[in-house]
């Protein structure tokens, strides 16, 4: 068998760990250890040790091998050359990825993980898909979970800029989640990104994948940043997976009364830093920003101007009203609001006060 077969092997034996691959690896020789189960037995447990005894361990690692090239799904090891560095150094890497489309084992310095939560505000989506955008303009890979809300946004941003992403899920390959991002998974192939997993083809996800699917979003990248996220969000988990790791966290800011800001705003009391836009990401990294063309705003068409005191005007609205960023009217609503020249009413919208 070889160096990813043995590696497989390991990974799919019951009761096995990510975090007790490493023990295991130095004391012996893959296969030795795998040979010889009687004696590892601090870390293999007894069905590891049965399955391994018995063939049924490397049975199922052949036929996960076979399914994977029937997919055209590449198995990599830790082993490989084209195994991501960064998420190599972490506690404990994935011994196997399950990979579509292409790996860049060099990208991690210049790799922004951007996650929240699902049930994201439209000011929040707008926001994680023009951050993906222009960090994917400046050469940054994003990477992010392919769920609903704000990781899709990112995503889509950086297709938008035909820069370069990458997905993490927590369930098989061949069972993409949510099945509505099964497209948005085949672009981020197509535009010479990745979707991976750690997860064997056939596994739907399940609620304990996604804790273990952000500690890789985490280790994949040289910083974490989190839009929108709840007091509870998944996204938080991500955020601590890359403290322990040493990795920066930045988070968006949000109003104190909005529940999606709970999370976000704990991290930036805690220490994280805030984003504004992604410049300021991108000053995090030492990347210049590119600035993307955008159509030119009327003379005269400030953000006040754009506003009526009688008619709600959404965000979109404002975007076109003015020709700017999201990022940079979510920001100047923002004073606005403190400074009381700016109203938010129902649904996202403002007015002028």
């Amino acid at each position: 068998m070889n160096a990813v077969g043995e590696l497989l092997t390991l990974a799919l034996l019951p009761g096995v760990r990510p975090r007790d691959v490493r023990p295991l690896l130095a004391r012996a020789p893959l296969c030795d250890s795998l040979g010889q189960p009687e004696s590892h037995t601090d870390i293999l447990g007894p069905r590891a040790v049965e399955a391994l005894r018995s063939g049924a361990a490397r049975r199922a690692a052949a036929v996960e091998q076979e399914r994977a090239r029937a997919a055209g799904v590449r198995l990599v090891g830790l082993d490989d050359p084209d195994y991501p560095r960064h998420l190599r150094e972490i506690f404990d890497p994935p011994p196997v990825l399950w990979v579509r489309g292409e790996l860049d084992p060099d990208e991690g310095e210049r790799a922004i993980a951007v996650v929240g939560c699902r049930a994201a505000t439209r000011e929040g989506l707008l926001l994680a898909r023009e951050l993906g955008r222009t960090l994917a303009a400046a050469g940054v890979s994003v990477v992010s979970g392919l769920a609903r809300g704000i990781d899709s946004a990112a995503h889509e941003g950086a297709l938008e800029a035909q820069g370069r992403s990458v997905a993490v899920l927590g369930s098989g390959l061949d069972v993409v989640y949510p099945v509505e991002n099964v497209g948005l998974a085949q672009a981020l192939c197509a535009r010479g990104g990745a979707v991976v997993s750690e997860v064997p083809l056939g596994r739907r996800a399940r609620p304990e994948s996604f804790p273990r699917r952000n500690r890789i979003l985490a280790g994949w990248s040289t910083a974490v940043v989190v839009v929108e996220a709840g007091a509870r969000s998944g996204a938080l988990i991500t955020a601590r997976c890359a403290l322990d790791e040493g990795r920066e966290v930045m988070a968006v800011p949000g109003h104190p009364g909005h529940e999606n800001a709970a999370g976000t705003n704990a991290l930036i009391r805690d220490g994280a830093r805030l984003v504004r836009d992604a410049r300021d990401v991108l000053e995090e990294l030492g990347v210049e920003l590119r600035e993307q063309p955008r159509p030119a705003a009327a003379a005269g068409e400030g953000l006040l101007s754009a506003l009526a005191r009688s008619v709600p005007r959404s965000l979109e609205q404002l975007v076109a009203a003015t020709g700017r960023p999201a990022s940079a009217l979510l920001s100047e609503l923002a004073v606005l609001e403190v400074e009381a020249r700016v109203r938010r009413v129902p649904g996202g919208a403002f007015v002028r006060a």
